[in-house]
């Protein structure tokens, strides 16, 4: 496997698990992913979320993917450390993909709204295999 293999099953079975640490505790959630591509793993989020305050903190993260398969499944873990991305662009693209952040009282000028990637790190998946990325 390749990380071109890994961005297409992480797309396909976008629901990650996030891991991320509130002091010396460790915190997961679930979080659709929004998409990946060559340049990282991009999700977003709003500046009053526990989940946001905890990246300020701790940029560090670990995602975590399930996906099904025959064999009983492969898991990606994606670990790097979160990049903000401020991008205008991006940000009206995430409406026009993704609707219900308007109906959440969001708008793509909104401070509130808050998008980020991993953009390099590594890769590990099950069976064991390390992939490094964006390096």
């Amino acid at each position: 496997m390749d990380i071109n293999e890994c961005i297409r099953l992480a797309n396909a079975y976008p629901v990650a698990w996030v891991a991320t640490t509130e002091s010396d505790q460790p915190r997961v959630r679930p979080l659709q992913m929004w998409f990946a591509d060559s340049t990282g793993f991009y999700f977003h989020t709003w500046r009053v979320k526990n989940l946001y305050r905890e990246i300020v903190k701790n940029s560090h993260v670990e995602l975590g993917f399930w996906i099904p398969e025959e064999n009983g499944g492969t898991v990606l873990r994606v670990a790097g450390q979160v990049e903000w991305v401020d991008d205008p662009v991006l940000k009206y693209r995430s409406f026009e993909e993704r609707p219900f952040l308007a109906r959440l009282g969001l708008t793509p000028d909104s401070p509130d709204l808050v998008l980020f990637r991993i953009s390099k790190g590594e890769v590990y998946t099950c069976p064991k295999e390390k992939i490094q990325f964006g390096v």
